[in-house]
């Protein structure tokens, strides 16, 4: 981990936990995190993405010392090395979709003020009933993609555009041996369904497929990069740490 640096050019350290890694980097609370700290945080867990099976913490979460980091890991290490397993070999690809609106541009109508009267009641109908035309719409599309792209697991999202557009949101989560099969999949699809707008992302590491701790609060200026497993054969390491400092991710 010598080349890689983490937040604010930071040297990147690995923090053995049990049968787990966290890789860690020294933070000065008084610094604040901006869009290029969001930069570091994703070039570093990328990076270890090339190397082993990781699981991203979210950016912003750091802790004031090695104690709460190896506390968080204890409490959390039988969900942690479910994930490790469910993503082992597993990485994500990103559609975007963009679909015409199947209401006709039609924006929905705004609620009478007043809350009461034929005039809120019907707008509230028809309003329910262009966020059904658009909810079974993008079901479609989104079956229709997971057929095509057959994926492991996934997680859908949609919006509604300035433009009038309906826009989804699909990772897919692959085998990484996958990719290049889906890379071609993605090309035919894109010639015979034009009339779709597509753009394709990745391979990432598992982002969407790596659930929030359910364990352990921490202070908004808290924050770890990612976690790795240990492989059996590794010897021990010892990493020491200056305290008090933030461990950031």
């Amino acid at each position: 981990m010598e080349s890689v640096l983490g937040v604010s050019g930071n040297q990147v350290f690995l923090y053995p936990a049990s049968d787990l890694a966290v890789v860690v980097s020294e933070h000065n609370p008084a610094e604040a995190l901006n869009q290029k700290s969001g930069v570091d945080h994703a070039r570093v867990i990328a990076d270890c993405f090339q190397h082993s099976t990781v699981l991203p913490f979210r950016f912003g979460t750091v802790f004031n010392d090695d104690d709460s980091l190896r506390k968080s890991i204890r409490s959390n290490q039988r969900q942690f090395l479910g994930h490790i397993d469910k993503l082992r070999g597993k990485t994500e690809m990103h559609l975007k979709i963009q679909v015409d609106d199947c209401c006709g541009h039609t924006a929905g109508k705004h609620l009478p003020a007043d809350g009461a009267g034929r005039e809120y009641f019907t707008t509230l109908r028809e309003n329910a009933a262009r966020q059904r035309e658009r909810q079974t719409r993008a079901r479609a599309v989104s079956f229709q993609m997971h057929r095509l792209f057959m994926p492991l697991d996934e997680e859908v999202s949609c919006r509604l555009t300035d433009s009038g557009k309906m826009m989804l949101d699909v990772a897919h989560l692959i085998d990484r041996k996958g990719v290049e099969r889906y890379l071609n999949k993605f090309s035919a699809t894109c010639a015979v369904m034009r009339e779709y707008q597509m753009q394709l992302s990745g391979p990432w590491p598992p982002y969407h497929f790596v659930h929030r701790l359910t364990c352990g609060t921490h202070s908004h200026s808290q924050q770890p990069a990612v976690v790795v497993p240990i492989p059996a054969t590794a010897p021990p390491l010892v990493v020491s740490m200056p305290e008090p400092v933030a461990v950031l991710a």
